[in-house]
């Protein structure tokens, strides 16, 4: 069975041909029930939860037996419990049933949650609460596998950043008018618990009728036997995630951020409270500029990555996440104390404050540049027939990460450090663990620094680029024309590259470093070193035997003129030990630029190029192995060049 069959749509994105928004696939049906199925869970989620918790720390007194400093991390904890106990039996559900119906499912089922939470408002028990809680925690753990596996069975591949930025995009705006909803309601002091009780029973039926609408999405496993013990299917599960190095390592950066997002969304009750001095209808004020700052940062990664799955953005993501929640501490600590609670207008017009909101605006907004391509790699790279399983590995990660988060909070929090303490702290590790991941992978930090270089000096167009293979083996040829052609190159391609350099490049420290965590391969004239010329093409041989991508400038120089020097017969001495697909390519427009050897030209001397100058990789069709020739080469890459150089 194919793991997604093809509609006339999604042939036009997965060829290239369709450029429009991503916002049209709430236009489409393979898209927009699902959509919103999960926009009404997310916003249900939150508005029982924001509520429970508002009710606790402001109205303490009407729950007995609760402390209303650690009740915010405490129901964060019971929530996310089930992800540990259920996520591997969830994702091997989700790898044998139709999809949409466990949607329907999980909604008849929330329907059910939520009159034993409306009961718990009602009667102001919090047993019955966080016995809702632990039941809406089960919900999300199964649905968990099902979203994030759904949407590889519907979405083309150069759909994934897009969709993937949607759900993030909706899920906060849904925790956004879900703590709206939430707040409010309990802000009224008589009736709030009814007003929840009502919207939390009510919006669990709209999400039932919608997910009516879903539409069939077959099990990629349908014959799995499930195994129910959960401790070995959990490691079981593991393990299976592990089998990919870079997916696994993806896994963990996922559950970082939540470790990270769970810290400080589980701190807004008690940071607006005790430091901003301020009522719960400014936590809703907070909770709306986090929503909308990782909304906002979810929907620019289609947009900044080209429609293409762009890990550089993580490392941006991480960066901007230190950055602002450092600097949040330091705003917070510059707050005036108030004799009351503030209100929301009192609090607005307070310039202090607009520090504290711009800084959780840009810290999440950064957090969503971090989250969409690792989901999206992560969906992309993942075997079909094991994706929700891979899926369902990941919401374990998360979920203990969550609950180390909630520990770490109630232990800092019981040891005297204040909330912007905590946000500091939680800054503070997000450098180190950020540093140890790219030093674990260096795919990501390459990726980065091509990614800004690239996008910092040059504005890049495209042509034909999907002819250069998403997978399987190929040589790539290009004219050599600066410093920083293999850095253009590697920004603008799908996948990781292994060029192969001129070894004096290697001595350089920093281009020497980028190189060898690319796994460039060294290469030296055969008068140099001819057993380090033999080693490249040994080391060129296997990496296309492993199906990988290798780079070569056939010139062999940089030019001094910005012509094309004469290719070298290196390519076909790499083709004849391991043939494979030849896809000739050509830069313009980087020859004048500070990277080339234009500024050694005393006459004429060439037209200068400064920052965001324009220029264009053109990539020709794959050539035969059999066919390839220096001098066929050089005439097609000439070609593909034009007269602009």
């Amino acid at each position: 069975m194919s793991d997604r069959p093809l509609s006339a749509a999604r042939r036009a994105a997965r060829s290239g041909d369709a450029h429009e928004s991503q916002f049209r696939l709430l236009g489409e049906r393979r898209f927009a029930p699902f959509f919103w199925t999960q926009f009404l869970g997310a916003m249900n989620d939150n508005v029982f939860k924001i509520g429970f918790t508002s009710l606790v720390t402001y109205q303490t007194a009407r729950f007995s037996g609760v402390d209303a400093k650690t009740a915010a991390f405490l129901i964060s904890a019971i929530f996310i419990l089930p992800f540990v106990l259920l996520s591997a039996t969830s994702g091997q559900i989700a790898d044998k049933y139709d999809k949409a119906m466990l949607t329907r499912f999980v909604k008849t089922f929330e329907i059910g949650v939520m009159l034993i939470g409306g009961a718990g408002f009602w009667l102001h028990s919090a047993p019955l609460l966080y016995l809702c809680t632990f039941l809406m925690g089960v919900h999300s753990t199964v649905f968990g596998p099902v979203k994030y596996s759904y949407l590889p069975q519907h979405l083309a591949k150069a759909e994934l950043v897009g969709g993937n930025g949607m759900v993030e995009m909706g899920t906060f705006v849904a925790i956004l008018v879900g703590t709206i909803i939430g707040g409010e309601a309990a802000g009224f002091v008589e009736h709030g618990a009814v007003v929840l009780a009502c919207a939390c029973v009510g919006i669990a039926l709209v999400g039932r009728v919608v997910s009516m609408w879903v539409p069939s999405t077959p099990a990629p496993q349908p014959g799995l036997q499930i195994n129910w013990n959960p401790v070995s299917e959990t490691w079981r599960n593991l393990k299976i995630a592990r089998e990919n190095r870079t997916v696994f390592l993806s896994l963990l950066g996922i559950s970082w951020l939540w470790f990270v997002g769970a810290t400080f969304l589980s701190s807004f009750f008690s940071f607006a409270k005790n430091v901003l001095s301020a009522n719960p209808d400014v936590v809703t004020v907070l909770l709306g500029t986090f929503s909308i700052g990782i909304g906002l940062g979810s929907l620019l990664c289609e947009r900044l990555s080209k429609r293409r799955i762009e890990i550089g953005l993580v490392p941006l993501g991480s960066i901007g996440m230190s950055v602002f929640g450092i600097d949040l501490f330091f705003a917070s600590h510059a707050q005036p104390t108030a004799g009351h609670l503030l209100s929301v207008g009192e609090f607005i017009v307070m310039p202090a404050n607009w520090r504290v909101l711009a800084d959780l605006f840009l810290l999440a907004m950064f957090g969503g540049f971090y989250s969409v391509p690792l989901y999206a790699l992560i969906q992309s790279r993942s075997q079909p027939s094991h994706r929700a399983r891979i899926i369902a590995a990941n919401n374990i990660l998360n979920s203990l990460f969550m609950i180390v988060s909630s520990l770490m909070a109630m232990a800092l929090t019981a040891a005297g450090v204040s909330i912007p303490g905590l946000f500091l702290v939680t800054a503070l590790l997000n450098i180190v663990v950020a540093t140890y991941i790219y030093s674990l992978v260096p795919e990501f930090l390459l990726r980065f620094v091509a990614w800004v270089l690239v996008h910092t000096f040059y504005r890049i167009r495209l042509v034909h680029a999907e002819r250069i293979p998403e997978e399987g083996a190929a040589v790539l040829v290009c004219n050599h024309v600066s410093y920083v052609d293999a850095i253009v190159i590697m920004a603008e391609s799908p996948r990781p590259i292994r060029f192969v350099m001129d070894h004096h490049i290697f001595k350089t420290p920093f281009a020497g470093w980028v190189f060898r965590h690319a796994k460039a391969i060294p290469i030296a004239p055969s008068h140099e070193d001819p057993e380090m010329l033999t080693r490249a093409y040994e080391t060129c041989a296997r990496a296309l035997a492993e199906g990988d991508l290798v780079c070569i400038f056939p010139e062999g120089k940089l030019t001094k003129t910005g012509e094309l020097n004469p290719f070298r017969h290196g390519v076909t001495e790499i083709i004849r030990r391991t043939p494979a697909p030849v896809v000739p390519m050509a830069l313009r427009g980087l020859w004048g630029s500070v990277f080339s050897r234009a500024a050694e030209v005393r006459w004429p001397r060439p037209v200068q190029k400064g920052v965001m100058s324009r220029l264009t990789l053109a990539v020709g069709e794959p050539l035969d192995p059999a066919q390839v020739t220096p001098e066929g080469l050089q005439q097609i890459v000439t070609e593909l060049r034009g007269a602009r150089k």
